[in-house]
């Protein structure tokens, strides 16, 4: 017998499920797909949405490069198993590439930064060892840590440099074995946060260690997935704008956001490499990148060689600063429940990022709002940020343009002022208390 989508669950397993999508839908956070969209062909919406910050994606020169090396290739489809099968001749050589683009004595590829994050955390912090993160790390991070043989990870208020310090001093008086070296510390930071566009004080990080850390036995591991091809000499990331590709243990670089590919690479040391491939299941237990994922991933980084992404990344920065400039002071009139920047931004000294999140009270009817007038920007709600730290994440792109994003400041705007303007006539009621 056929069931109706609305019939009563005949199992128990299908009733929790649907109580638990219910639950999601009465507080308006069930996740669903988006309607279906191509990124060249989709000329009818501006996208402020994608994670594609140089527009890549649609470069008819990457489109070339790809192709042309495509056809030269001697491999293309399928990787014929996990690396420990089948060791590609096109997988070694853009690892080997990628050690000399990043100055990093080893890298080692995975299927996505989801992977390597996880990979990476679940086997590399040892038995007795402790792992602290920004409170805002990636969620492969959260999933790494828990599958590991550590045990112990604290989390520390978001790029707070004095929650860092009392955490740290707090472990270090708890713990004697970190004090003497015997057992390690591990710090996970995103150098660019996904849903902020905050930066992580890297630079202080790395002098703290070294400070309470003088066995060497304090490791930095920095996940620059939103990072790459946008900062630093050639898109090589914040880490190597610093200078500070010494002093970090591990580095994540991803190939799908702002490179327009598939994958991710750790960079790292010799032995930790070697590590890896023997205890990181993620690696070991998955079918490799195929050769034209490789080969795209190649190709982007001919961009980042000759300096295009380079340009394109000046770009994307200097629209943010534009966005940013431009609706900061038409914000000082809008209830900032409505619509408002976060703190950091809110002075004109700010780092400039392509990510900048619109805080507001009412993420979904502003997106809806945008949409309607030919712009995609996305809400972003509980649980994937906080509760009460709902927003619009703007995303901007090399190829918008300055016309885009004043589109995107009226719209906003009107829509901010339409709702105020709604909620200043909305009749207040009174309550009277009865006098007994």
């Amino acid at each position: 017998m056929t069931r109706s989508r609305k019939s009563i669950p005949e199992t128990t397993l299908e009733a929790q499920l649907l109580s638990a999508l219910e639950s999601r839908d009465d507080r308006s956070i069930r996740r669903r797909l988006p309607e279906p969209t191509s990124l060249s062909a989709d000329t009818t919406l501006v996208d402020f949405n994608s994670n594609d910050y140089l527009s890549l994606a649609t470069s008819p020169v990457l489109r070339d490069t790809f192709l042309t090396k495509l056809h030269n290739a001697p491999d293309i489809l399928g990787s014929g198993g996990s690396r420990l099968l089948i060791n590609g001749q096109a997988h070694s050589a853009l690892e080997a590439r990628l050690c000399q683009f990043f100055a990093s004595p080893a890298a080692i590829l995975f299927n996505s930064g989801f992977d390597a994050n996880v990979g990476f955390f679940s086997c590399i912090p040892q038995l007795g060892d402790v792992v602290v993160y920004d409170e805002y790390i990636h969620a492969s991070v959260h999933d790494g840590i828990r599958a590991s043989r550590s045990g112990s990870h604290y989390p520390f208020d978001h790029n707070s440099m004095p929650s860092f310090r009392a955490l740290v001093l707090k472990l270090l008086k708890e713990r004697p074995e970190l004090q003497t070296g015997q057992c390690s510390l591990f710090v996970a930071v995103e150098s660019l946060y996904s849903m902020d566009g905050t930066f992580a004080p890297l630079a202080e990080i790395v002098r703290a260690l070294e400070q309470y850390f003088p066995h060497g036995n304090g490791y930095l591991v920095v996940d620059e997935a939103h990072s790459t091809g946008i900062y630093g000499p050639r898109g090589r990331g914040r880490v190597a704008q610093l200078g500070l590709e010494n002093k970090v243990l591990a580095r994540l670089h991803t190939f799908g956001k702002a490179l327009a590919a598939t994958g991710a690479v750790i960079l790292t040391s010799p032995l930790i490499r070697d590590y890896l491939l023997n205890y990181a299941r993620s690696l070991i237990y998955t079918t490799s990148l195929s050769f034209a994922n490789i080969i795209a991933a190649d190709s982007s980084f001919d961009l980042l060689m000759d300096g295009t992404a380079q340009d394109l990344a000046t770009k994307v920065l200097d629209l943010s600063q534009y966005f940013v400039s431009s609706i900061r002071p038409r914000l000082r009139e809008i209830p900032i429940h409505l619509l408002s920047l976060p703190l950091h931004l809110q002075n004109s000294t700010a780092l400039a990022s392509p990510i900048v999140p619109m805080m507001t009270s009412l993420p979904r009817p502003l997106s809806a709002h945008l949409l309607q007038l030919g712009m995609n920007a996305r809400p972003i709600t509980w649980p994937t940020v906080p509760k009460g730290k709902d927003r619009v994440r703007v995303c901007l792109h090399a190829g918008n343009t300055r016309d885009d994003v004043d589109r995107l400041v009226n719209g906003m705007i009107q829509w901010a002022e339409k709702e105020r303007v709604a909620a200043s006539s909305k009749p207040r009621t009174q309550t009277v208390q009865s006098k007994l």
